[in-house]
């Protein structure tokens, strides 16, 4: 994967939820970060996935139906 993309999802991570939120320790740390990926990729939208989100594009693909 280029760079750019992950060094884009730190960015968005740290400046929507890092930045703002003043966890306490660690565990409070991870838990945060867990519940921003998971709406990050269930209920935003993506411009590189033409404005759906990946969770979308992932369960549209042929096979996933089947295997759930």
């Amino acid at each position: 994967m280029d760079n750019v993309f992950i060094e884009r999802l730190w960015r968005s991570l740290k400046c929507e939820d890092i930045y703002l939120k003043d966890y306490y320790n660690l565990l409070e740390l991870e838990g945060g970060v867990s519940r921003w990926i998971a709406d990050d990729n269930r209920e935003r939208i993506h411009q590189h996935h033409d404005y759906v989100t990946p969770w979308s594009v992932y369960r549209s693909q042929p096979g996933l139906a089947e295997a759930a």
